[in-house]
């Protein structure tokens, strides 16, 4: 397999903790790419121009990250990461989509902050993304108590809660999110020190 990736994308470190959870890692082949360069060839396998996009051995290509991770985890002879029992799947399915619109929201915060021209910012749709990413949290602090830390098994949930939270420490170094979540910031401390975080940790912005 094949994966384009970009070493500080919060959905590429998604699949990257999922891989290495399945112990797939070394079947997956690793290749940089700059999605925003006007040069990439990215739009040839992935219609969307974004990183992740995983080529199977097969030839197909899969995007974007809950597909590609889901995909993974069928490969998985472990615990599953995507519970199959209802019950409990669609609980994790939506505290994983509350990280990810979390991660969404801070991409178009960043994008308004930094990439926009002053003179073009739209201070109500960054407000927007700002509270976004505040309610967000707040599910995830909720959540945080009865979520896989160090050992054991992990869902989906706490790998994109966990991507999506070092990504807004590498962009945001004030944004200052663990003094309103206390119980989320000690889950995050220890989940840090899971192999498969470690080893993804994106390097310096």
């Amino acid at each position: 397999m094949q994966l384009r990736f970009s070493p500080t994308s919060p959905f590429v470190r998604k699949v990257r903790i999922t891989a290495i959870e399945a112990g797939l890692q070394d079947q997956i082949e690793h290749i940089t790419t700059d999605p925003w360069s006007p040069e990439t060839d990215l739009r040839q396998t992935n219609p969307l121009s974004k990183v992740p996009c995983l080529i199977t051995d097969d030839g197909t290509a899969l995007y974007d990250s809950p597909v590609i991770c889901e995909y993974l985890d069928s490969l998985n002879a472990g615990p599953k990461m995507f519970p199959e029992d209802p019950s409990v799947r669609f609980k994790i399915l939506a505290l994983a989509a509350a990280a990810d619109g979390m991660t969404d929201a801070g991409i178009l915060h960043l994008v308004e902050t930094v990439r926009r021209p002053k003179e073009l910012k739209w201070e109500w749709w960054d407000e927007r993304q700002q509270e976004t990413m505040r309610t967000a949290l707040t599910v995830l602090n909720d959540a945080a108590p009865s979520m896989a830390t160090t050992d054991g098994p992990i869902t989906i949930a706490e790998i994109t809660a966990g991507s999506g939270l070092g990504w807004m420490d590498l962009r945001f170094k004030d944004l200052n999110w663990r003094t309103d979540n206390p119980a989320l910031a000690d889950w995050f401390k220890k989940i840090s020190e899971r192999p498969s975080f470690k080893e993804t940790e994106p390097p310096a912005a």
